[in-house]
C-alpha cells in the first residue's frame, strides 16, 4: 500500500515537473532584425524592381504592416521609442541622455530588453540595435564607461576588425576604408568580394554564432540583430548591384522642393558626401545612380536577414521564435527633391515591419491599418505572456495579427519643433509657430499639395488630436 502510495506521489510530481517544462518551453523566443534607414523598398511592398527574396519569403509566413509609421525620421529617437516603448526627444543621443539620468540616480522605467531581461529572457544584442552599433559612447564609440542601455542586455557586441571601432564600421566602405573626411568618401560603391568586405557581413557572422548559442540554452532568448545597410554610404558587393546595373527605375513621384513652407532640407548628410561635383535634383542619371546604389544595398541588406533566418530554422527554434523586421524609419530618393531622412514627409516616416508569430493567422495577408512603433514593446509582451508596463505609450498590435482587418489608430511623429499626426486618410504636420500642412492621402496629389486652408475644421481637429497626445510644453 505505502509502495503504491508512494508511486502515486512520485508520478504526481513527475507530471508537475513535466507540466512545468511544457510551460517553459512554450514561452517563445524574440528575434528582432532593424535595419537602418530602410524605406518600403522591397519588393513585398510592392516594389517589383527590388530583390528581396528573403524578406519576401519573411512577409509570406507573417504579417505584413503595410502602413507602419516611426516617432521620428532620425536613427537615434526612432530607435528610442522602439526599446523603451515611449515617446522622446528628436534627437541622436535620445538613449545616451536616459543612461546620463541613469547614472545620476534618476529613477528611469526599464527598456524593452532590460524587461525581458528580468522576466527571464537571455537578452543579446549584435550590430546596430540603439543608436552607436554595439552601445558605447566616446569618440570612437567603444568606451566600456559609456553605456547607451544600462542593463538591457548580457552581451551587446559589434565586430569591427579591419573598420578598427564602432565608429569605423558604421560609416565604412569596402576592405577597412573609414570615413573621416565625408567630402573623400564615396557617395555610393560597388566592389567585389564576399559579404564580409562590408561591415554588415562581419555582424550577420556574429549573430550566427550567437543564435548557435542562444538555441542550446534552457532560458528563452531576445536576440536583436542591427543591419546597418542601406545607411550611407551606399556600399555593398558587387553582385548586390549586378540586377539594377541598366535597370530602368520608375520615374520618382513629386521630385521638385515644395512651394510652400514645409519641413524641406537641403540633404546635408547626404551632400557630405563625394557626389563627384553632381547633383541628382538636375542630373537625372545621376539621380538613377543613386537610386540603383540604395536598390543593392537593400538586396545586400535582405541576403543578411535571410542568413539569420536559415540559422533559426537549422538551429530547430524557428517555430517558437516570434520575428520582428523593423525599420527605424524611411528615405526619400528625390521625392520633394529631398535625398535622405530628417523630414516628416510619407517618406521618412514610413517604414517596414513585419511580424511572424509561433501561431500564424491569415499568414501572407498584409495589413493596411495605421501603426506606429511604439506598438511593438506591448505586442511583443503579449505574445510572449509578459506582463505589459504600465508605462509604455503603445498598445498591443495582436488584434491585428488575429485579423489584418482590425482598425489600426493614428500614428504621431516629431522632428525638431514639428509635431505630426498620420491617420488613415490624412497627415497633419504642426509647426511650433501654429502654422500648418496638411495632406489627403487619398487624392492623386497626396503630400505635394498643402490643403490646410481648405479644411479648416479637419485642422482643428487633428491639430488637438497631436496636442492630447503630444503636448508641445511637455518634454517626452
Amino acid at each position: 500500500m505505502k509502495w503504491l502510495i508512494l508511486k502515486s506521489v512520485y508520478a504526481i510530481v513527475l507530471t508537475a515537473f513535466a507540466c512545468l517544462n511544457a510551460s517553459a518551453a512554450k514561452q517563445p523566443n524574440v528575434l528582432l532584425i532593424c535595419i537602418d534607414d530602410l524605406r518600403p523598398e522591397l519588393n513585398c511592398y510592392g516594389r517589383s524592381y527590388i530583390q528581396s527574396p528573403r524578406i519576401d519569403a519573411l512577409a509570406a509566413q507573417g504579417r505584413l504592416f503595410n502602413n507602419h509609421y516611426v516617432q521620428s525620421p532620425s536613427c537615434g529617437p526612432s530607435r528610442f521609442t522602439l526599446l523603451t516603448g515611449c515617446y522622446g526627444i528628436p534627437h541622436n543621443h535620445a538613449l545616451f541622455r536616459r543612461a546620463k539620468a541613469i547614472r545620476s540616480g534618476k529613477e528611469v522605467n526599464p527598456s524593452m530588453p532590460e524587461w525581458f531581461r528580468k522576466n527571464g529572457y537571455t537578452t543579446v544584442a549584435v550590430g546596430k540595435v540603439s543608436h552607436h552599433p554595439g552601445g558605447l559612447g566616446g569618440k570612437n564609440w567603444n568606451d566600456e564607461n559609456e553605456i547607451e542601455m544600462p542593463d538591457a542586455w548580457d552581451r551587446n557586441l559589434m565586430p569591427v576588425k579591419e573598420w578598427q571601432h564602432p565608429r569605423g564600421a558604421m560609416h565604412g566602405l569596402a576592405h577597412g576604408e573609414i570615413r573621416v573626411v565625408s567630402k573623400e568618401m564615396a557617395v555610393f560603391q560597388s566592389a567585389e568580394g564576399p559579404d564580409t568586405i562590408y561591415p554588415d557581413g562581419l555582424i550577420t557572422a556574429e549573430a550566427l554564432t550567437q543564435l548557435d548559442d542562444l538555441s542550446r540554452a534552457d532560458k528563452p532568448f531576445f536576440l536583436a540583430v542591427g543591419i546597418i545597410r542601406p545607411h550611407l554610404p551606399f556600399g555593398a558587393p558587387a553582385k548586390y548591384m549586378q540586377p539594377y546595373k541598366n535597370l530602368e527605375l520608375p520615374p520618382t513621384p513629386y521630385p521638385n522642393k515644395p512651394g510652400w513652407r514645409s519641413s524641406w532640407h537641403g540633404s546635408g548628410e547626404f551632400r557630405n558626401y563625394n557626389l563627384w561635383g553632381k547633383d541628382p535634383n538636375s542630373d537625372r542619371e545621376f539621380a538613377a545612380e543613386v537610386r540603383r546604389h540604395y536598390a543593392a544595398c537593400v538586396s545586400y541588406a535582405d541576403a543578411q536577414v535571410g542568413r539569420i533566418l536559415d540559422k533559426l530554422r537549422e538551429s530547430g527554434r524557428y517555430d517558437d521564435t516570434i520575428v520582428v523586421l523593423w525599420g527605424d524609419h524611411g528615405w526619400n530618393l528625390g521625392e520633394h527633391a529631398i535625398w535622405g531622412k530628417h523630414n516628416l514627409f510619407e517618406e521618412a516616416l514610413r517604414s517596414p515591419l513585419i511580424i511572424k508569430t509561433t501561431t500564424p493567422v491569415k499568414p501572407g495577408k498584409a495589413t493596411h491599418s495605421t501603426v506606429e512603433t511604439l506598438d511593438i514593446f506591448p505586442t511583443l509582451c503579449e505574445l510572449t505572456g509578459l506582463a505589459k508596463p504600465d508605462f509604455i505609450n503603445g498598445k498591443s498590435l495582436v488584434p491585428l495579427l488575429q485579423n489584418p482587418d482590425s482598425p489600426g489608430a493614428p500614428s504621431f511623429s516629431y522632428w525638431k519643433k514639428m509635431r505630426s499626426v498620420r491617420t488613415s486618410d490624412h497627415r497633419l504636420i504642426l509647426h511650433a509657430d501654429g502654422y500648418v500642412e496638411l495632406y489627403d492621402q487619398n487624392a492623386a496629389a497626396k503630400e505635394f499639395r498643402n490643403i490646410a486652408d481648405q479644411k479648416p475644421k479637419l485642422v482643428k481637429e487633428l491639430t488637438n488630436l497631436i496636442n492630447s497626445r503630444l503636448p508641445a510644453d511637455k518634454k517626452r
